[in-house]
């Protein structure tokens, strides 16, 4: 007996837009081609080349920092292609998915943790996108950017549906070749000796790209949900965001590598690239659909909680939101923050996976569909292992707290382990153990 999979939202297969409200139909207009080129460009981020000195630091060879790169961009593009399935699958957006996997009502606390990534992932963008432009311009400007940016942002999250399939037809191009002379060019320069160092931050680096495109899985369904076909929804999202973003974190990788002061600013060596000015703004220009995704999605994700808003208010208004927070802080490291976003989403994710793809029972997404807390202990289990194994470096307070608890557990973590790959195990492993539970209750 094959899945039967029980959604609000059933699909069309019209050129409408998204709908405006929860419980309006979802049109399915979007094919691979369109998918490819959105996390494609979602992948291709100015945020990107500045991880290079977390991911090359001292002592690090550069193909040890490379096979990272790529090893984790695989892996985390795969989890995320894998949350984009099951929105393809009922039509229903990241959050309101996940009312058939924790229940309606306990689908609140990662909406509520979704909403805040999504704000502060809008804020970064915003800040990238005006920093690039002053540094081509004159920083007195950069309020200027900062409105402009945030401004674009809300408006094409009004109309996401449209902005993505002109995405492909005018936008795609351009980048690809801007990001294209960009890499060559860094190339041509130089880069220093691949094999000179060790192999000691491989798997932190590992774990920094999964975290990086995992930190997208609680989105993909927002998009995957008109998505044409499952397969469509999966074979975009994999190679659309595997490919930008393995050649952005490359990218920066190499920039860095190259440069003789190693304290200096990785966008300042990108810029010494002749006429690097025009890829830059190029690029800059493109950065505007990181900060709509987030906006949009912010709102796609209230309405789990509030789902007889508008979209088109709730996009508005967290649009100005995100531009008013961004004209009062500044860009702070944030490395931290994806790692963050990887002990929480990780295992989530593998919750999600495992979850539909082997249980065989109607999807609810309705609003009354019925707490499963027994589906919180493998998420909970999944972030303590990964914080057992690397702590994520808020503060010196949560570093120590973890560090006593490896000493008290008398467990000491190997250079070979990786804080994603245990965490998503752990989840999966006790989610197949509490499944068989939750169906009898």
């Amino acid at each position: 007996m094959t899945s039967t999979i029980q959604s609000p939202l059933p699909a069309l297969s019209d050129e409408r837009e998204a709908p405006y409200l929860l419980t309006e139909e979802s049109p399915r207009t979007l094919g691979f081609l369109d998918q490819f080129s959105l996390w494609g460009n979602l992948g291709i981020s100015l945020t990107l080349p500045v991880l290079a000195p977390f991911l090359l630091p001292g002592g690090s060879s550069l193909i040890a920092t490379v096979a990272a790169v790529l090893v984790g961009v695989l892996l985390g593009s795969l989890i995320l292609a894998l949350t984009a399935v099951p929105g393809a699958a009922t039509g229903a957006p990241a959050m309101v998915l996940l009312r058939g996997l924790l229940g309606t009502k306990l689908s609140y606390l990662p909406t509520v943790l979704n909403i805040a990534q999504c704000i502060g992932w809008a804020v970064v963008e915003i800040l990238v996108i005006a920093t690039a432009a002053q540094s081509l311009t004159t920083p007195s400007l950069r309020w200027v950017f900062i409105v402009l940016a945030g401004a674009a942002a809300t408006a094409l999250a009004v109309f996401p549906l449209t902005f993505i399939k002109r995405l492909r037809k005018y936008l795609v191009l351009v980048v690809l070749a801007a990001s294209a002379y960009l890499l060559i060019s860094v190339l041509h320069k130089g880069v220093g000796p691949w094999t000179a160092g060790n192999w000691a931050n491989f798997w932190p680096a590992v774990d920094l790209v999964v975290g990086l495109a995992v930190s997208w899985a609680p989105l993909a369904a927002d998009y995957s949900r008109h998505s044409r076909t499952r397969g469509a929804a999966f074979g975009g999202t994999f190679a659309g965001w595997g490919s930008g973003g393995a050649v952005y974190l490359l990218l920066g990788v190499f920039a860095f590598a190259g440069m003789a002061d190693k304290n200096g600013s990785v966008a300042t060596a990108l810029l010494a690239v002749p006429v690097a000015g025009v890829a830059l703004a190029i690029l800059a220009i493109d950065e505007v659909d990181e900060a709509f995704a987030n906006v949009y999605s912010t709102a796609i994700s209230t309405q789990n909680i509030l789902p007889r808003l508008d979209r088109r208010v709730l996009a508005a208004t967290i649009g100005v939101l995100a531009t008013g927070i961004a004209l009062l802080v500044d860009l702070q490291n944030y490395e931290s923050f994806l790692l963050l976003l990887g002990a929480v989403f990780v295992p989530l994710s593998a919750v999600l996976i495992v979850t539909f793809f082997t249980q065989r029972r109607e999807w609810d997404t309705s609003a009354n569909a019925p707490a499963r807390p027994w589906l919180l202990l493998p998420w909970v289990l999944g972030f303590l292992s990964y914080q057992l194994v690397y702590p994520t470096p808020l503060t010196t307070w949560w570093t120590e707290r973890w560090t006593a608890a490896q000493t008290a557990l008398h467990f000491t973590p190997q250079p070979w382990m990786s804080a994603s790959l245990l965490s998503f195990a752990i989840a999966a492993v006790v989610t197949l153990v509490v499944l068989p539970l939750s169906r009898r209750r």
